[in-house]
Parts: C-alpha cells; structure tokens; sequence
C-alpha cells in the first residue's frame, strides 16, 4: 500500500482495535447523560493554506455554551472568537473565506404576532479577532432605501452563492433586499460589507447558481400559489429555459452546480422511478448520464476540489463511504483509506487549497466519531477531536439493514439493532424517523445507541414516505399521514414479533417530529400493540400544523403534502382519537420550537388529562426542535429513561 498509509495509518488502527465491541465481554448500563452529551467538537475546517483550523466546542456544565474556536498550527495558538447559549442565538456554520477571515452564518429566533420563525444573518472576523463584535455582512443603509418594502427585513441572509476564490475580499451573496422572496445577488466585501447590486431580483427566482469562476448563471425560479418552476440560463442579457415542470404535481429537477468547465452543468432528473445525476453541455445542449442507481435515488450534492475547483463526485449513501467519484486521483485516496480502514466508514470533509493537508472522518455503527489531521506530504496522521470521549464504544452494538414485507407485500428497507447483553426476545423500541422525507442511514446515532446501551433491541424503518427509495415510495406521504405511512410502522412492530425479535408485552414506539407523530396515531390506530410511546415535539392536529402555514410561503406546499380537507385532516389526528388511547404516553415538547409549535403537545396534554388518560408532559424552557441545549437534552432523556424503564423493565 506504501510507505504512506503504512506510516499514517497504524496508531489509528490500534486505536480503533482497542475499541472493538467484541472485547467487552459484558456492558453496564451507561448514565443517561454520556448519551445526551452534544458533542464535543463539531465542523473543523481548514485555511485555504491549511496552517489554521476553525472549529465549534461544546462546553458542559454550569456555563453550557458552544465556542467558535480557531488554531494557528503553524504557531500554536488557540483563540476563542464567538460564544452562543444556543437559545437565542445558534452558530449555524462558518467558512474560511481566506486564510486571515471567517465568515459565519448565525440563527437568531424570532416572533412576529402569532408566528414563530428563524432568521439567520451573516458576519466576519479575523481567526485572531477575540472579544470583538464581528462584522455584519449586510450593509443596513440597503434596508434604508426609500424605494425598497420599508416593512420587510430579510429573514435568510446567510445565502453565499460563490465564495470567489480568485477574489477573496469578497463573495457574491442572494439575499431578497429589495423585495420579500426575490432575492438579489451583492457583491460583498468581507472586510468592510460594502455591497454592489449585480442582479436584482426578478422572474420569481428564489435561488441563483454561480459558476466556478464567480459568474451567475443560473436562476430557478418558483411561484408558490401555482407551483409552476423553470430552471433558466442567463446568457448576457437574456433568460433561456432549460427545464419546467410544476413542483406539486412533476418529478423535480434538480441543477446542483458547474464544472471547471462553466459550459458543464450538473443537475438531478428522475430516469424512471429513481433520482439520476446528469450533465448538460450548455455549447450543443447535450445531456449525459453520470450516475444513475437502480433501485435507490442519487441522494447527495457535487464533490468539489479545493486544487482544480472541478466537480470531481457526488455525495451518495449507496457509494463505498457515501462517495461516489469520476476522478481517480480522489478515487484512489478514498480507496486507500477504505482499505486501511475497513471497518469504519472514512469521509475526506476538508482539505487546504493545494490538498496536502487534509481532515479525516472516521465513524461505524461502533464508533461515534473521531476526525483526523492528515498531511500527504509527510504521511502523518494525527488525533484531532473524539465526538464523545466518555462513550465505551465496548457498549455500541452494530445495525443490520435489512428489508421486512408490508401487508401489500411492498418491501420496506430498515435498520435492526440488537443489544450486546440479554437474549431475545427483547424489549423493544420502533423509531420510525422524522421528516416524513427524510430517512435513517447506518452509523452512529445517539437515540438507538442509548436504547441498546439499556438492554432494548431498537427497530427503525423507513416507511413509506421516506426519501432515497425512488419517486413513487417518496410520494406516499402526500396527503398519507396516518394511513399506509403508519400501517408500515405497525406492521415493522408485528415483524420483530413474529421473527423473535420483540417481546410483544414489552415494545414501545418512540418518535420525534414525525416521528412522534407516528407514536401518537400508534396509540389511536393500534390501542392493544404498544406498551408505551413516547413523542417529541410531534405533531398532534393536522389541521392546526395547516393553520400555522398561514402567513408563509409555503403554505400551498403544506396542503399539498398533508391536505385541506377539515374532515380528513381530523380523521388523521390523534388528538381527534383520545378517548380510543389506552397507552400510557410520555410528551416532551420545547416552548420555543420553531418547527413544529409547541401547542401541538400542549393541547394533546389537556384532551389526554380530560379524558383521565395516563400521560406525562414536559415541556422544555427556550427548547428548539433539535435539541440544541446542553441541559434540555439531558432532561429530555432523563424523563425518557425513566418512562422506558417503568414499562420496558422486566
């Protein structure tokens, strides 16, 4: 293989045997709280030269704060630049824009009437700059001009289009100054947010495309009462067509990005039933297929390299590692990473510009995580950051993916886990995932690593509704909440019985956002096949989810996927269904979620307390939808461990 990898990949070798479940000849429960931990380190990046890092930190305990940190390798020095309490204000990400300044996107939450949203804005620094108030990238005197909507603030001002690298002062950014939801492209200065109108925004284009060398040249554009979308060219002064198709009722298509080659345009279409990545030459309008899956959608964005700005590949869960590439050099090195690590999956998620300088990610169903400072050049290899250092990786037990018949005898794919201690059948937990279009992967995952860690065998399945399983299987959460979507989970529940897998008297669903939605209507539609279920921030009223995207823009797309009709969307609502309930229910519920509010679970709690039901409500101070404080996360499991082991315990 080399003296390279024979050099860089030993001491992580050892390091991973020693951590190899199968030397653990029994597990102790592990406190609740190693579990619920965020993780420690999070998005490290590199400078373009690749001699500075950047980099999130969790803290814990009394001052429980995420730090932006950066270190000067080349020096040895750490600085702390910006804090948030994840409440009021989140780090959402940040970006080496040159080798001296950063630009970060920050979420603040906010209230207008009834509504309750996110905003995002964009500032700088310097990596060094600490204790100093970062620079707002957008210039406010834009939001004072007399002939822009006085009343209307941009919501997202955190849409980098192009990070120009041959120009790195500045980056073209989109952003609806001029009018609510068309967004405009500036010209902005890193250094002192002077802003320059390239493009203001016209022709219902809510998203622009940049090419390689900073040009824009692509709008999509999107009109949210009809759903009537175009993908349009820009060739000087004049717009062409490239695609149209109605975003409600057509298969999607989907352009991601330009090749070094600015005629090269990359872009998603359905073949068939499943999402297919192709190219077009925009110089003779010719369409090339790159890579097409039969039997599962090409789910990921381009690969980029940092060298030659090229697309060299495509994000794909499918692929060895997630990746699929159409370029050796980057082929080969993940390559030889696969085979020096087979058994961790390894992602390349930074480089310098030249691309000797690298940071690795390793992570299985066994190993939470661990990223990795490589150097080509010398062939080193060391520790960066381990996600959760107080987690025995002796305790995590694999998945199995695997496929179970529904009751029409469709195939529904799902991810078995079985604890390393006990015999089945077990107890057990069915998690179906959020979303609904979403979906669950192999890996690490805290929520199923806490349930095995307890002794319970875990079961999530990606019902119908679920996204990478081709168009048709995608669509059934159109106006299907509660119906084929819910039959999948039962009849996962029923599988892991009639397999052995699940002791029947002991099984609980378990569900977040959809997800406990999902335990919510188990409780209704099937009374006798749970012993208990539990939700977090679920939704509970269809029609009131509606009501709530009013005001929005896009409603239209929340009836076309839950529906509008009164009676239906009440025949597919727990809460309609209380008095049915005999399941003892656990609600977990932040008071300032965002996405799904948090009357959803509140007013569950006042039916089950009328109808005298068995149910606990907690409701978590300035908690979002994600779990982001340190502290409700905790509470959150902690009220979850002991509802589980008052019904799951033997």
């Amino acid at each position: 293989m080399g003296s390279f990898w024979t050099k860089a990949i030993k001491s992580l070798l050892i390091l991973l045997m020693m951590s190899s479940p199968c030397m653990a000849e029994e597990v102790a429960n592990t406190p609740v709280e190693v579990f619920s931990n965020l993780p420690e380190f999070q998005q490290p990046k590199l400078s373009p030269s690749g001699t500075r890092l950047a980099f999130l930190q969790n803290f814990y305990g009394k001052d429980e704060v995420t730090l932006l940190k950066t270190f000067d390798m080349s020096e040895g020095k750490l600085y702390g630049l910006l804090a948030s309490d994840n409440q009021k204000v989140k780090i959402n990400w940040f970006r080496w824009a040159n080798d001296e300044r950063l630009v970060v996107s920050v979420r603040y939450e906010s209230k207008q009437d009834h509504l309750r949203y996110y905003e995002t804005r964009l500032y700088s620094l310097n990596f060094d700059e600490q204790a100093t108030k970062p620079l707002n990238l957008i210039d406010w005197r834009r939001l004072q001009d007399p002939t822009r909507d006085a009343f209307h603030t941009p919501q997202f001002q955190d849409n980098v289009i192009s990070w120009l690298p041959d120009d790195p002062d500045h980056i073209l950014l989109a952003v609806d100054i001029d009018a609510p939801l068309l967004p405009t492209v500036y010209k902005v200065n890193i250094n002192n947010a002077k802003m320059s109108r390239l493009i203001r925004g016209k022709l219902n284009i809510r998203d622009w495309i940049a090419d390689q060398q900073g040009n824009v040249r692509i709008g999509v554009s999107l009109d949210y009462e009809s759903g009537e979308s175009r993908v349009l060219l820009r060739e000087e002064d004049e717009w062409r067509t490239l695609f149209a198709f109605n975003a409600m009722k057509d298969k999607p298509i989907t352009p991601l990005g330009f090749a070094a080659d600015s005629n090269i345009l990359y872009y998603k279409a359905y073949k068939g039933n499943y999402r297919t990545l192709y190219k077009l030459n925009l110089a003779d309008n010719t369409h090339t297929e790159v890579l097409h899956d039969e039997g599962a959608d090409v789910d990921g964005g381009l690969i980029y390299s940092s060298k030659t700005r090229d697309a060299i590949g495509i994000y794909h869960s499918r692929a060895e590692n997630g990746e699929y590439h159409w370029q050796d050099t980057r082929q080969k090195f993940q390559k030889a990473l696969s085979k020096a690590l087979p058994d961790v999956s390894t992602t390349l998620i930074s480089f310098s510009e030249d691309e000797q300088t690298y940071i690795l990610f390793a992570e299985s169903d066994t190993n939470p995580g661990q990223y990795f400072l490589g150097d080509r050049k010398t062939g080193a290899l060391k520790g960066l950051f381990t996600l959760y250092s107080e987690l025995d990786m002796a305790s995590l037990p694999k998945h199995k993916r695997l496929r179970y018949q529904a009751r029409d005898g469709v195939e529904i794919e799902g991810y078995l886990t079985l604890p390393t201690t006990g015999e089945a059948p077990f107890p057990t937990i069915i998690h179906p995932h959020g979303g609904p279009g979403a979906r669950d992967y192999g890996g690490f995952d805290y929520w199923t690593a806490y349930f095995s860690n307890r002794g319970y065998a875990v079961f999530r399945p990606n019902f119908r509704g679920s996204s990478g399983y081709g168009y048709e299987f995608s669509q059934a959460q159109m106006k299907g909440w509660g119906l084929e979507m819910q039959d999948d989970i039962t009849d996962a529940a029923n599988w892991m019985i009639d397999e052995g897998y699940a002791n029947p008297e002991k099984m609980c669903i378990v569900g977040a956002s959809y997800g406990g939605y999902a335990a919510m209507m188990a409780t209704v539609k099937t009374p006798d096949l749970f012993t208990c279920a539990v939700s977090f921030a679920g939704v509970s009223e269809l029609d009131m989810l509606l009501y709530r995207s009013r005001g929005f823009a896009n409603e239209e797309f929340v009836e076309n996927q839950i529906g509008d009709d009164d009676d239906d969307l009440d025949a597919r609502s727990p809460i309609t269904f209380v008095e049915k309930i005999k399941t003892p229910i656990l609600l977990i519920h932040g008071d300032e979620d965002r996405s799904v509010h948090v009357e959803q679970s509140r007013r569950m709690a006042n039916e089950l307390e009328d109808y005298n039901k068995t149910f606990k409500y907690v409701e978590l101070e300035s908690g979002d939808h994600y779990l982001s404080i340190q502290k409700n996360r905790h509470k959150a499991f902690a009220e979850m461990d002991a509802f589980l082991s008052q019904y799951l315990t033997l």
